[in-house]
């Protein structure tokens, strides 16, 4: 009897372990979002795509599918229809389809964004927000669209909002002015805080729902009957709230403390509300909720294993010491390619693990790179084909690291942490030792440090900027843990490159580099800086490298070879040292003109080359090439040249005889003593392709956002939050991650807790994007009048400003304010059909458009015009 018993009970165990095997509960689901309600239905978003369920949430079924991404359903007030917002045509449009599903009906066709509010109160409209006719990105305006299709036509009279429902009777609205600044800052109460405004259609006068003294956040308001409903955090987490708008009264109806309510809607007497993932229905009369059981059952594609491969995924490469392969981070992995014969060579594999910054040996042996396959970044060195053990080390440091560097005896590796600090570590030991650190901070961008070992190992010439933020080179001695400066702090100095002779340092300095390099100030947008090239002789009695030649009659030549100093080796380089007395007085310019350069590297003895960035032409020409030069200077011959053109960046082998480059979209390995042609020695950087695992991948990036604020954030109190609790909140929706916008949605729920401006997620890698289909514009506002539609206004431009060209008043169009828009590429244009979507995918083409003074088109002509993308510019200076 047991063993029979025994059985079922192990299988019925394993039928509901394989039921949430993989995070994701088929028979509970959470993260479903956006959801709205009717007498018989709801409806949610969940991975993107729309679906539909009974009321109590049993039957579920999908509704959409598209590659694009579903947002905002709403119901008819009938229940009969689901509006929504879609990508299905590469914009974000207005939808609508019948509750049982079925092909939808586009409703909108402007190439902004177009956002389903609800229903006007008949049913025959579709309520949206648009920013197509505003003058500025900060705002967006209220349209009605009929279901049937037609022309939005002029917004509602609210000047601006960003979410808004109709009274019942539709003679008021409710509505949000402007953008939830609340998202990316929790209990947000600055001047933008969100309040919520009830107008009435007949005088314009406007009543706000009442706030505490200390402000707080109003939003989604949601009107039945006699009172207005809304999220607000008034009393700590977001909850539901009621305002009755005959006591003019406000009462709490939800008390959740874990996690706010985030989404919200109303219909057939009740409220349906999406909180800590799930969803919830509240009777408001009662003030009772309930939460729902939702099972969706979803292949969940985005979730799948998969190869990927691309240029865009290269982040930083390093060559190896003769340029047979180069070492390459490509989407957190750090992978091997060949300058020609052979593969690719993954050499991490490690799907939940982030892999960067990759440094190869000067012996050619090893590749080192920063890994955090331990929870935090470590450096990790492993033998440069991929065998073996790896060897691990924890370095000193703020948490991040960049920019290795090798000593020339592949013995030890300096870097950098996100302190903005500079330090070494012996590969032997396992020691870190820091060097230095600035003594400003600022944004990634402005971080100036440099590093670079000397021949013998046994000096590093490092950059730091001084309290009137000019960087100084120093040097700095392994054996004596000491630092010395080479240059005075006058001028700004960058790029130290040791002579591979020993001989010299070279270096950039610029003395109009202040102004460019204060960060925060927008006063030098349009300032550039300008570097000499300068070296320094690093030991008395060597002469001047530049000093004025003269023609002398020198002999015949001996036939003695030159003798070396005792206990040197022929053909061995002198013993490498430093002088630091009177250093000061042996720092030589080398006789180039100022200008803009960039990335100084030496090469072979009495060889540097650096890049020269060219002016670049106006971005109106067209996408632009890249504008860095690459030029080599020697020494003896006292000779710069040309070496590359168009290029973004470069890298010389250590044995100096290779060059790798990169372009737009490409990488390249030429030798460094031929002049090569365009692309020449291109690497087949499509031959990489790394396997991911999205659910490992979404895994790490939350840990690594999470540890991204804890080492950067600029409060070490994290403005009062408890960081390590934050995570483990929130890590908790990890399992249920069902696409990429779900973990961005997580990341910003997290960082919210923070409560600080300017604190962003979005982005990321999808699956499947739609093409976007930039749908084309004339500069004008339209009205409808005799059966057609009419130029109600023409927005002039200035014609000579590529941001600023106004299509329809060109020199030959001619168009003006008052005429008959009567057919576009020959197709005759008449009411209700939406004039925009006879401008789908013209954007920057040409197109042919009938326009006349009289709508039945006597005395009309035909003129070629090019439609633009947006009107924004225009408008805005029209406003101005």
């Amino acid at each position: 009897m047991q063993k029979s018993i025994l059985l079922p009970v192990l299988a019925l165990s394993c039928l509901g372990s394989a039921l949430c095997l993989f995070g994701v509960d088929v028979r509970d689901t959470i993260l479903l979002a956006q959801p709205a309600i009717s007498e018989d239905h709801i409806a949610f978003v969940y991975a993107g795509d729309l679906w539909i369920a009974d009321s109590g949430g049993a039957g579920v079924r999908r509704l959409t599918s598209d590659e694009g991404v579903e947002s905002n359903p709403a119901f008819s007030p009938d229940g009969t229809l689901i509006a929504f917002s879609a990508q299905y045509e590469g914009n974000t449009d207005v939808y609508v389809m019948p509750v049982e599903g079925g092909v939808p009906t586009r409703l909108t066709w402007h190439p902004g964004p177009d956002i389903v509010q609800g229903f006007s109160p008949d049913g025959s409209s579709v309520l949206f927000t648009s920013p197509r006719y505003v003058h500025t990105g900060r705002y967006t305006q209220l349209f009605t669209v009929p279901v049937k299709g037609g022309f939005p036509g002029d917004p509602l009279k609210i000047p601006h909002a960003n979410r808004g429902v109709y009274s019942p009777d539709g003679r008021r609205f409710a509505y949000n002015p402007l953008y939830p600044a609340y998202t990316q800052w929790k209990n947000y109460r600055g001047g933008t805080h969100s309040t919520i405004l009830l107008f009435r259609f007949s005088d314009n006068s406007v009543e706000k729902i009442p706030q505490p003294a200390g402000r707080c956040n109003d939003a989604d308001p949601m009107w039945m009957d006699d009172t207005v409903y809304f999220r607000s955090d008034r009393n700590g987490e977001f909850n539901i709230f009621a305002y009755d708008l005959k006591t003019r009264t406000v009462r709490q109806l939800t008390r959740h403390s874990d996690f706010p309510v985030v989404n919200c809607s109303a219909g057939a007497g009740r409220i349906i509300y999406e909180q800590a993932g799930r969803l919830h229905v509240l009777d408001p009369k009662k003030s009772e909720s309930r939460k729902l059981t939702i099972g969706v059952a979803a292949d969940l594609v985005e979730t799948r294993p998969r190869f990927v491969k691309g240029f865009r995924y290269i982040r930083n490469g390093s060559l190896s010491p003769t340029g047979a392969r180069v070492a390459l981070e490509f989407r957190g992995e750090i992978v091997t390619i060949p300058a020609e014969k052979g593969d690719p060579r993954n050499l991490t594999g490690t799907l939940g693990a982030h892999e960067r910054s990759p440094a190869w040996s000067p012996d050619g042996k090893w590749i080192a790179y920063f890994s955090d396959e331990s929870g935090e970044y470590e450096l990790h060195v492993r033998s440069q084909d991929g065998r073996g053990e790896v060897k691990k080390y924890n370095p000193a440091g703020a948490g991040f690291y960049d920019g290795p560097e090798w000593s020339p005896d592949s013995q030890k590796i300096s870097y950098a942490d996100n302190s903005w600090s500079l330090y070494w570590l012996d590969l032997k030991t396992g020691a870190s030792r820091k060097i230095g650190g600035e003594i400003l901070y600022g944004p990634a961008r402005a971080r100036t440090i440099q590093h670079v070992w000397s021949p013998d190992s046994k000096w590093i010439a490092y950059t730091l900027n001084t309290k009137a933020y000019i960087r100084t080179v120093y040097v700095y001695s392994i054996e004596q843990d000491k630092s010395y400066a080479i240059t005075d702090g006058l001028s700004d100095v960058s790029d130290p490159a040791f002579d591979a002779g020993g001989k010299y340092l070279y270096f950039f300095s610029s003395t109009d580099a202040g102004p460019v390099k204060q960060w925060f100030d927008m006063s030098n947008a349009d300032m550039r800086a300008t570097r000499s090239i300068y070296l320094a002789v690093l030991r008395k009695g060597i002469p001047s490298p530049i000093a004025k030649e003269s023609d002398e009659e020198k002999g015949p030549a001996s036939d003695k070879p030159e003798e070396k100093p005792k206990g040197q080796a022929a053909g061995a380089p002198e013993s490498f040292s430093i002088d630091l007395d009177g250093i000061q007085y042996r720092i030589l310019a080398i006789p180039l003109a100022a200008d803009d350069y960039s990335s100084l590297q030496a090469g072979s003895e009495g060889q540097f080359y650096y890049l020269k960035t060219l002016p670049r032409a106006s971005a109106a020409d067209g996408p632009r090439p890249p504008s860095g030069e690459l030029h080599r200077y020697d020494l003896g011959k006292r000779k710069d040249e040309t070496v590359l053109t168009s290029i973004l960046s470069y890298e010389l082998s250590r044995d100096h005889k290779k060059i790798l480059y990169s372009g737009r979209d490409f990488l390249a390995i030429v030798s460094a003593s031929e002049k090569p042609q365009p692309q020449q020695g291109k690497l087949n950087t499509d031959a990489i392709e790394v396997r991911v695992d999205p659910r490992q991948e979404w895994e790490q990036i939350f840990h690594e956002a999470w540890r991204i604020n804890r080492d950067y954030f600029y409060d070490p109190n994290m403005h009062g939050a408890d960081w390590k609790a934050m995570r483990e909140k929130y890590a908790k929706f990890l399992p249920h991650l069902a696409v990429r916008n779900d973990l961005n949605r997580v990341i910003s729920w997290m960082c919210s807790e923070l409560a600080v401006g300017h604190h962003r997620v979005g982005g990321g890698d999808f699956l499947r994007e739609p093409k976007s289909v930039p749908g084309g514009l004339l500069g004008a506002d339209y009205s409808i009048e005799n059966g057609r539609y009419r130029l109600k206004k023409v927005y002039g431009g200035l014609n000579w400003s590529p941001e600023l060209r106004a299509p329809i008043t060109e020199p030959g169009v001619d168009v003006r304010a008052g005429e008959y828009l009567l057919a576009v590429q020959g197709r005759d244009l008449r009411p209700p059909a939406n004039v925009f979507s006879f401008f789908e995918n013209t954007a920057g083409k040409i197109v042919e458009i009938t326009v006349g003074p009289n709508p039945d088109g006597t005395g009309s002509r035909t003129v070629t015009v090019v439609p633009i993308a947006n009107e924004g510019a225009l408008r805005n200076r029209d406003w101005v």
